[in-house]
């Protein structure tokens, strides 16, 4: 039980979470001049420093650099207009950029939330405070909601009272957790496989992206620095991350990523071994009462397709801009959100779906799901309509799904 609330402010939003959706909801709103409060559980250097998602979609690019936020993005961040997929023995390159017009930018999560931290808190002077604890949510449903935490260094109680909640705190936070139970329907997809992901001490060993489709299970490397690459593994769900040891990691890519004219891979130290079970999850609705979800408080996509980060900046745009028009007098922005962002959920849901299928077929065990993933593989590399219709789901598209 939490003690009475010591000190009461009041701001117009308070954002929970400083995850990409969270930071991109805080700047927008500090730029618009409504007022708020950003809240976050872990420290600073945590969340600077915390590995996740690498590619961000050209589209999220354009509209982040319309708010300023995209500065330094534009000028670090590689380009990639193709990947390459491997299987039984030979290389086959896709050119998405060439088909779609777009492009992919490498630029790891931490680097992304960096900036944004920096644009909110030190150039803009947003509030944020930063490794709260007990953080609760109150009267949600009404028109004087409150979130209320522990600070940290004096274990006092805080209470702030707002007109709406942003919670974009992920799928363990106390927002989404917040709703009463049968008032949001969660639907979930499993997809039956794991991948060990990794991150190596080494440098990129072919330009872009990789997908490795062989019997033994997926393989795929992705560059993410100079001096960093990215690989996954597939692996049985549940699997012990333990079981992995450098050598047999380093035997099973160069299989699984073997391929006639191929470079052999550079090998280095892995800095990051962690098993992720594959699954989707979407919430609906999106809203409940003066709560608003954003990110993986509301869904969750495998980071088959490199989907995730781009969809939570997508409700984050939508989210900061709808309640900027609330304070102009204007509330259709906050009543159409979750149907509009739930259009690219699903429409990204079902590509990453498809994906899946093709890229974990081979190694199923089932000669129909093998055949008709080979049939989809051959098809998209075998016309051009195919591929085109694939580049433009892959790089995403620019207009509402």
């Amino acid at each position: 039980m939490t003690s009475t609330p010591s000190l009461v402010t009041r701001t117009r939003v308070v954002i929970v979470g400083a995850g990409p959706a969270g930071l991109t909801v805080a700047n927008l709103l500090r730029a618009a001049g409504v007022d708020c409060v950003l809240l976050e559980a872990e420290s600073r250097e945590f969340i600077e420093q915390r590995p996740r998602a690498g590619f961000i979609e050209e589209w999220v690019v354009h509209a982040l650099s319309r708010h300023g936020l995209a500065d330094r993005m534009l000028e670090r961040a590689e380009r990639q207009g193709e990947f390459e997929f491997r299987f039984e023995g030979e290389r086959h390159t896709v050119r998405t950029g060439e088909l779609s017009g777009r492009r992919h930018y490498v630029y790891p999560q931490p680097l992304l939330v960096t900036d944004l931290v920096a644009s909110y808190a030190d150039q803009a002077g947003g509030e944020v405070r930063f490794g709260v604890r007990e953080v609760e949510l109150h009267d949600i449903d009404g028109d004087r909601p409150a979130v209320s935490y522990t600070d940290p260094a004096t274990g006092a109680r805080h209470r702030i009272e707002c007109d709406f909640i942003a919670g974009c705190d992920g799928a363990r936070g106390v927002s989404r957790a917040a709703i009463p139970d049968g008032r949001t329907v969660l639907t979930r997809h499993d997809h039956g496989v794991a991948w060990l992901a990794l991150l190596a001490e080494a440098p990129p060993s072919a330009d872009g992206v990789v997908f490795g489709i062989h019997e033994r299970g997926f393989g795929a490397h992705m560059a993410r620095s100079p001096e960093v690459t990215r690989y996954y593994l597939e692996v049985d769900p549940g699997e012990d991350a333990g079981n992995w040891p450098h050598a047999r990691v380093w035997d099973e890519l160069r299989t699984r990523l073997a391929a006639d004219g191929a470079p052999p891979l550079t090998e280095g130290p892995l800095i990051e071994k962690v098993v992720l079970d594959l699954h989707d999850y979407v919430v609906e609705p999106m809203s409940y009462g003066r709560v608003y979800l954003a990110g993986e408080s509301a869904h969750l996509v495998a980071p088959i397709a490199a989907k995730g980060m781009n969809l939570a900046i997508h409700d984050a745009l939508l989210l900061g801009e709808a309640l900027i028009a609330h304070y102009q007098g204007d509330d259709s922005g906050l009543e159409g959100y979750g149907e509009a962002a739930l259009r690219r959920i699903w429409q990204y849901l079902e590509f990453s779906q498809w994906l899946s299928r093709v890229l974990h077929g081979a190694s199923s065990g089932d000669r129909f799901r093998a055949g008709t993933a080979s049939a989809r593989l051959r098809r998209l590399l075998g016309s051009e309509s195919a591929a085109r219709a694939f580049a433009g789901l892959y790089h995403g598209e620019d207009a509402d799904l």
